[in-house]
């Protein structure tokens, strides 16, 4: 549940719902608006504070921190191409991640990937696509392959994958119940593949599950991202 509310927040800083120095809205407000007990959100805000996302003020409340220069970052997804992109990104940058986790995971890593498995369970029981559960569940992978590139990466892509996660969502949603429990069982022989330390089935069920996100997305109809040839002289 904190979670959730951690990637809440993060969301909204990261679109500037909360400007820079702002002060957030106060405990009570916000546990009310994300629908969660004080202690749950503490531990959220204590997330994004060891962050360095938001720090605080004693008597004062907890403000924006000004984003600190990253050395990976993207431009604004911006039309279904970029969507597209983001993917075949995904594709390469998560499959060897997965390969890597379950050659080098650790009790703590499996722990975190079963956590959000745990949440995507809870969500398709109730019928629902949550992205927090979705990304967390990719991003727990991505820190077991014990690499801080394949990390920054993802981090810095947090805001692109949620827009496809969102599209990929709303498209299973209208298949219904089906498409959710297929989905959630694509997630959970990734995460058994990764338990068994088994890193080349754990890269191809991940490649596998990314192109079937990807082509339920787009409905097998790929865009054409081929440049076109420029007339000479130009």
């Amino acid at each position: 549940m904190s979670d959730r509310v951690y990637f809440a927040l993060y969301s909204r800083i990261s679109n500037g719902d909360y400007a820079i120095n702002q002060r957030l809205p106060s405990e009570n407000t916000l546990s009310g608006e994300l629908g969660v007990s004080r202690p749950v959100l503490r531990i959220a805000l204590e997330k994004l504070r060891s962050e360095g996302i938001i720090y605080s003020r004693q008597g004062a409340g907890n403000f924006v921190r000004a984003a600190a220069s990253k050395p990976v970052g993207f431009a604004r997804v911006e039309t279904l191409a970029d969507v597209q992109r983001c993917y075949e990104f995904r594709i390469t940058i998560e499959t060897a991640a997965a390969e890597c986790a379950a050659l080098r995971q650790n009790k703590a890593v499996l722990d975190e990937i079963e956590h959000a498995l745990d949440m995507m369970r809870m969500a398709t029981g109730s019928r629902e696509h949550r992205e927090d559960a979705d990304f967390a569940f990719h991003m727990a992978i991505t820190k077991g392959a014990n690499n801080q590139y394949f990390e920054a990466s993802m981090r810095a892509l947090r805001e692109h994958i949620y827009v496809g996660m969102r599209m990929h969502g709303e498209s299973l949603m209208t298949d219904g119940a089906v498409a959710l429990q297929a989905v959630l069982e694509e997630h959970a022989a990734i995460f058994d593949a990764i338990s068994d330390r088994n890193g080349t089935l754990a890269a191809n069920l991940m490649r596998t599950h990314l192109e079937h996100s990807r082509d339920r997305l787009f409905g097998g109809g790929l865009l054409d991202l081929r440049m076109k040839e420029r007339p000479p002289g130009t």
